[in-house]
């Protein structure tokens, strides 16, 4: 204990300098100004990497080092959740990266297949105090005593770290990666990898530590581009929001289905049905109906007045400019231009014709019967009508009223909040009929409605249908221009009050060299130095780009996504290099998945991989027995992952209205551990109620984002997804089945989260 604690305590040291040291190279960077562009483009980058590096290095300061290796020849290495290394000695590494290719042998190495090291020590400590070492002799002379009865890698650790009190957040499993979870973790970076496993099996904890190991292995690749972490929920990415800092990774975003639209965040509420409608692959066509439905014919002649002559915008013109518009192939708000160019070319040819032809033209003498020049107008004639035209207010309403210029969000809207509307969109131009007519019906909302996450999807099809409006970059630059102004404004200003504010006359001084902030700065630099100047990492620029094309994208719980959510995250992995992270036999959400190859086929084909993890590391054994059972009645032919404990204590059945008395028992039983009473969603509201009368004295966290730092929590079942709990309280499971098509698998998800006691009241 006192040689691991020496050693511990030197690794801190070594940690406090290096971030002494990025504090002292950010705080120089900080004061520099000027410059060329290239300097400041420099200095800006400098700035973002001396941050995120005081980032990770305050991140790992729990838990900063884990491990020792013990080669059977050498000294011994050191495992930890970054590298330090001996600047001083030859840069010798004091603790190797867990990522590093020589900390591989802390995971896999068994006493059958010791691969050189003869003993694995686990260090636990609580701060910076080593409080615990537990050793694993691997040496084959030695096996037979020192083999663990599952195979698994550090038994102790792991079982201590799985029969620990919960926290409300979610723990990194760095200290104790078995060997099924670290060959998933160190997979390739290119393809499709689906990662099949049950519950306890430790799926979000292996997506997350992938993440952290593709930035070391491809930093130089993914920070470019940046890696997307996709989740079920708010609720669920608050509680794996402290994974990756505990990694050393920072610049990971981390998105619900409803953050992955750029400016809208939906967290809504709607029916599941409606949501399954929304995800449908046929709102792909529903959708491209309704922008076609836009592209609209007058009912009656439009009349444009031009100097004095009246011009008529008919059926027919719009028609046909309508055909041209729609056969260039361009998005519909790209498209418009050409709609617009042919009504406007029609309308000069009306006003061409208004005003004749000269009889005299090609027979200037009058002898004969010339036709006359169909071109009395010359071709600055036509473009000074076409000028007008393009500036009268009369001729731009129509364009608007018949092709309108269209946002995504608009063109939700107006489609939701119309029953006409959707009735159109529900049929293909080729008469199919994507929607039924009641379907069509149910998507009916009020205009003003909340985004819901099923809208994300379609919000990002319609961009891609629509196009960008062709002003949008021109207002964007106009919008910059505007703000240097103003800043540049108020620097001038700010100039002016000091020269008029100086305590003296400079041209009277006898130090004429005496130096003011006007004579250093002008109102250019002022101006730089006070703009906010955004020092954006690659995680951040993709946030606001809808079209940017991510690194890697990491799919946890996702099963539950629909095909239009599926649509979505392709384009923005292009590169198809993607980890999906999920349970077939949980899949709640009608609009979810039955089968991955149904969800990668239509992308890949049979290009995709498939893992699987079988080793449940946090159901008790007790409680998989009685989950095993419902998992029977969803397929028969699923086998459950395999508990690596047993506590002794079976599940407990009782009544619903023994509720008071159960959490009573529970509570006195919790400790500093979390409770959550997992109920039908309608009753999630009604028990809260009974729960906090139950136990006055205990925080109750209940809603859309419960606090999972509370010691108790009401949630449904979909709410429960991908959580884990000390104690887990299943009231009305009945209810639960009943309550969507896919009752049986909330069921499923609801029995598999208690790490310790589970309960059951009908």
């Amino acid at each position: 204990m006192e040689a691991e604690q020496k050693h511990l305590t030197g690794l801190y040291d070594r940690l406090d300098a290096m971030r002494a040291l990025a504090e002292q190279r950010l705080a120089g960077v900080l004061e520099a100004t000027g410059g060329t562009p290239q300097a400041r483009s420099q200095r800006e980058s400098s700035v973002g990497m001396y941050t995120e590096q005081l980032g990770q290095l305050s991140a790992v300061e729990s838990g900063l080092c884990f491990g020792r290796l013990d080669p059977e020849s050498g000294d011994p290495l050191y495992i930890g959740r970054i590298g330090i290394f001996d600047e001083a000695g030859d840069y010798e590494p004091l603790l190797l990266d867990w990522r590093a290719p020589a900390s591989r042998p802390f995971y896999l190495a068994t006493a059958a297949d010791p691969l050189g090291i003869r003993r694995r020590r686990h260090i636990r400590s609580k701060g910076r105090t080593v409080v615990a070492l537990d050793d694993e002799v691997l040496d084959l002379s030695d096996a037979a005593g020192s083999a663990n009865r599952e195979g698994l890698a550090g038994e102790a650790a792991l079982l201590a770290a799985v029969d620990a009190r919960r926290t409300g957040r979610m723990r990194d499993i760095v200290e104790t990666i078995q060997a099924e979870q670290d060959r998933i973790i160190r997979a390739d970076l290119s393809g499709v990898l689906v990662v099949q496993g049950g519950p306890g099996t430790g799926k979000t904890a292996v997506a997350l530590h992938r993440a952290a190991y593709l930035l070391y292995t491809h930093r130089r690749e993914l920070s470019s581009r940046a890696v997307l972490v996709v989740g079920p929920n708010p609720t669920f990415l608050r509680y794996i929001s402290h994974v990756l800092p505990s990694l050393a990774e920072t610049g990971v975003l981390l998105w619900t289905l409803g953050d992955l639209y750029p400016g809208v965040t939906a967290r809504g509420e709607e029916p599941e049905q409606i949501a399954a409608i929304k995800g449908r692959a046929a709102m792909v066509d529903v959708l491209a109906a309704a922008i076609a439905d836009r592209q609209e014919l007058p009912a009656e002649p439009i009349t444009v007045e031009l100097d004095q002559e009246t011009l008529t915008v008919d059926r027919d013109l719009v028609s046909a400019a309508r055909d041209r518009a729609r056969r260039s192939g361009r998005p519909h708000n790209l498209a418009r231009e050409v709609f617009a160019n042919a009504v406007t070319e029609g309308l000069v040819a009306q006003m061409a014709e208004i005003i004749g032809t000269d009889p005299y033209a090609d027979d200037p003498l009058g002898e004969g019967d010339a036709p006359g020049d169909p071109m009395l107008m010359g071709a600055a004639d036509l473009a000074d009508i076409r000028a007008e035209l393009d500036a009268d207010p009369g001729v731009r309403a129509a364009l608007d009223a018949l092709w309108p210029p269209l946002t995504p969000q608009r063109l939700l809207r107006e489609l939701f909040s119309s029953a006409e509307r959707l009735a159109a969109a529900r049929v293909a131009a080729d008469g199919t009929e994507l929607l039924t007519l009641a379907e069509a019906a149910s998507l009916t909302r009020p205009v003003n409605a909340a985004w819901t996450p099923a809208d994300a999807p379609l919000l990002d099809e319609a961009a891609e249908q629509l196009g960008e409006l062709p002003d949008a970059e021109a207002a964007a630059r106009r919008l910059a221009d505007r703000v240097r102004r103003s800043e540049l404004a108020y620097a001038e200003g700010a100039l002016e009050i000091a020269r008029g504010s100086a305590s003296i006359d400079v041209e009277d001084e006898d130090d004429p060299e005496l130096l003011l902030v006007t004579d250093l700065l002008d109102a250019s630099r002022l101006a730089e130095r006070q703009e906010d100047g955004l020092r954006l990492s690659a995680a951040e620029r993709a946030a606001r780009d809808r079209k940017w094309a991510f690194g890697h994208i990491i799919v946890d719980e996702a099963q539950e996504l629909s095909p239009m959510a599926w649509r979505l995250l392709m384009r923005r992995a292009p590169s198809r290099s993607m980890t999906v992270v999920g349970d077939i036999a949980q899949t709640g959400d009608p609009a979810g998945a039955s089968a991955w190859s149904e969800v990668f086929d239509p992308y890949v084909a049979d290009r995709w991989k498939l893992a699987e993890l079988t080793v449940n590391y946090r159901t008790p054994a007790e409680v998989m027995s009685l989950a095993g059972e419902v998992l029977a009645r969803i397929d028969p032919a699923a086998t459950p992952p395999r508990s690596v404990r047993s506590t002794g204590r079976p599940p407990v059945l009782g009544r619903v209205d023994e509720l008071g008395s159960v959490l009573a028992a529970e509570a006195a039983a919790l400790g500093d551990g979390r409770l959550a009473v997992i109920a039908p969603a309608g009753r999630v509201a009604g028990l809260a109620d009974e729960v906090r009368a139950a136990l006055p004295d205990l925080a109750v966290a209940v809603g859309d984002e419960p606090d999972l730092e509370s010691p108790v929590a009401v949630l449904s079942a979909r709410q429960a997804k991908g959580l884990e709990f000390d104690a887990v309280v299943v009231a009305d499971p009945d209810g639960i089945e009943a309550e969507s098509p896919r009752g049986l698998n909330d069921l499923y998800v609801a029995l598999t989260r208690a790490t310790q006691r589970l309960t059951v009241l009908k």
